[in-house]
């Protein structure tokens, strides 16, 4: 299914691979010397979290493009539920509340 697609979603991957590290790199930054305006923190906020995703995604379908097609249709259909349930209120709270403080 994505088997001519797989230096696309390569080069994709690699692309956003840099931007994520960039957008990383200066949300750490900025936490140390705070020197973004707010609205750019805003966005940079949401790369962050729906970046990686992204990333995840087209990492995964270029993966996906060198197996069998039920393994393409078992990733889709996991990739489809977490975009479904991001729609769901609530669940960044409740994913939140299951991560581990390191107290």
């Amino acid at each position: 299914m994505f088997k001519g697609l797989e230096k696309v979603f390569d080069i994709i991957g690699e692309i956003l691979a840099v931007i994520m590290v960039i957008v990383f790199a200066l949300l750490i930054i900025n936490a140390n010397f705070s020197f973004l305006p707010d609205t750019v923190l805003k966005v940079f906020s949401y790369v962050q979290n729906y970046g990686s995703l992204v990333l995840m995604a087209v990492v995964g379908l270029e993966a996906m493009s060198k197996r069998n097609f039920i393994f393409q249709i078992i990733f889709l259909a996991l990739l489809a539920l977490i975009v479904i349930f991001l729609f769901f209120p609530g669940t960044y709270e409740n994913l939140i509340g299951l991560i581990p403080s390191g107290n």
